[in-house]
């Protein structure tokens, strides 16, 4: 016999019979609504939308001696007020074959679009120091970069690196550390992780929602190219790499990178730019996407988030892979740019250009006239903010505010919404009858979200 707590017990039971979770605390985090995490229901014909990033410029050429048609392997991140890119520096003849050893080259902007190339004088090429290499040895050929904010970190190793040693180490990935990001050296002698294929762009990074570091590399499962991760608390020992999850009845496809990183604001989302690897289609390669709230179980989007279409000589083998980093420029705060390469052996050098996304908006709740609700969440705030685009002329965006069993809240139904119209990055929902969001902060509720002609990207209370 079952005793029941002011009548908690018999909620809970009621609201997991209706609905099959707890309420989901949210407080006043941002929620991109990149995947099902907070849909409970769908009507109509609502779906999700990946949009892909709109071409821009070409920002950087390979354009030195040192560099060539087969630099690549970029890391793009923002520290402060400096963009900092590290990269390989690499050439290959008219029979593709190494014209000169691979070198860590970088390279810095105040925009993230108009980039330099300083020089360092650190590393001798061709008799001259006078270049933009940061690192030459061990670690070149796939050198990836990351500012730390661990707050354990000390000074000397604010910025850290990670890289596979062959063909001048062992196998495995090592570690490396820099007090400014630009003189670097080996943290261990040995390499930290020597389980996988490390051939290709290696990750590692600190987590700060998860607060661990992170590792993602390549392996092969049954001669299909996969991805493992893992993780550490001091960045020198790691558990055993286990392979990325995804749902049932997703394609086995070749991943040959991963590009995985923190959502920007949302940092309990993980986002990957993969590569796809098409040996039956020529060798082609296209970037995809795919999320994760735990690191380990992604979904992945089938279509490229930059096809083999978008500007200009990404049809060749590894002519279309993501740089590792997703920011936002200054004075383009609706925006986040990311970057992909283009021209991979075609020319005396290679290529990098900018792609635009809307900001937090690379999925959307998309329909012509459809619904979602969301499971109970908790929230603490005053106000319920979305970003939304309507898309003609009488689109509208309406919500409401239910209980955590699905009857609306008196002043916040649906009726009371003023609908949203135009395009917003960051609107308030507004009911006629009540503003007093604020007094259901901390309890169970329920949104439900009515959409014609009209994409919904993302929530948050504030």
């Amino acid at each position: 016999m079952y005793r029941f707590a002011n009548g908690l017990l018999l909620f809970v039971c009621l609201e997991s019979i209706l609905w099959g979770t707890d309420p989901i605390v949210i407080g006043d985090r941002l929620e991109p609504l990149i995947d099902d995490f907070l849909v409970a229901e769908k009507t109509g014909d609502l779906r999700q939308v990946m949009h892909s990033p709109k071409p821009a410029e070409v920002v950087f050429v390979t354009g030195k001696p040192w560099e060539g048609n087969t630099s690549a392997y970029y890391t793009i991140f923002r520290d402060g007020d400096l963009f900092r890119m590290y990269y390989r520096g690499s050439h290959a003849d008219a029979q593709k074959q190494s014209a000169h050893r691979e070198v860590t080259c970088y390279a810095e902007s105040r925009d993230g679009v108009h980039w330099t190339k300083p020089d360092l004088g650190l590393v001798e090429f061709q008799g001259s120091k006078h270049n933009n290499i940061v690192w030459d040895g061990i670690g070149t050929h796939c050198f990836a970069v990351f500012k730390d904010a661990n707050p354990a970190c000390p000074p000397t190793a604010r910025y850290k690196a990670i890289s596979r040693g062959r063909p001048r180490g062992k196998k495995g990935l090592y570690i490396f550390q820099s007090p400014d990001g630009v003189n670097w050296k080996l943290m261990a002698e040995e390499p930290v992780i020597t389980d996988g294929y490390f051939d290709s762009q290696n990750l590692a990074f600190w987590d700060p929602y998860a607060r661990t570091y992170r590792a993602y590399h390549r392996t092969f499962i049954d001669g299909v190219r996969a991805i493992m991760t893992q993780t550490s608390t001091n960045y020198r020992d790691w558990t055993k790499p286990v392979v990325l999850q995804y749902p049932a009845n997703t394609p086995r496809e070749h991943l040959y990178t991963n590009a995985v990183f923190n959502y920007p604001g949302a940092e309990h989302i993980l986002v990957g730019f993969p590569t796809r690897y098409l040996p039956k289609q020529n060798s082609r390669v296209e970037p995809i996407m795919m999320t994760s709230r735990d690191g380990l179980r992604f979904n992945r989007w089938p279509d490229p988030v930059v096809p083999e279409t978008a500007p200009k000589d990404r049809g060749g083998n590894r002519s279309n892979y993501m740089t590792w980093g997703m920011v936002s420029l200054p004075g383009k705060s609706d925006e986040f740019s990311v970057y992909a390469t283009e021209a991979y052996y075609e020319g005396p050098d290679c290529r990098v250009r900018r792609f635009v996304f809307r900001k937090d908006g690379l999925v959307s709740l998309s329909a012509n006239q459809g619904s979602a609700t969301t499971h109970a969440i908790r929230f603490v705030g005053k106000e319920l903010v979305l970003n939304y685009r309507t898309r003609k002329r009488g689109g509208s965006i309406r919500v409401e505010v239910q209980d955590a069993s699905g009857r609306p809240l008196q002043g916040l139904a649906l009726a009371d919404c003023c609908p949203l119209v135009g395009d917003q990055i960051e609107q308030q929902v507004i009911w006629e009858r009540d503003t007093q969001l604020s007094r259901w902060a901390g309890k169970p509720i329920r949104l439900r979200f009515v959409v014609q002609d009209a994409d919904l990207f993302s929530l948050r209370f504030r």
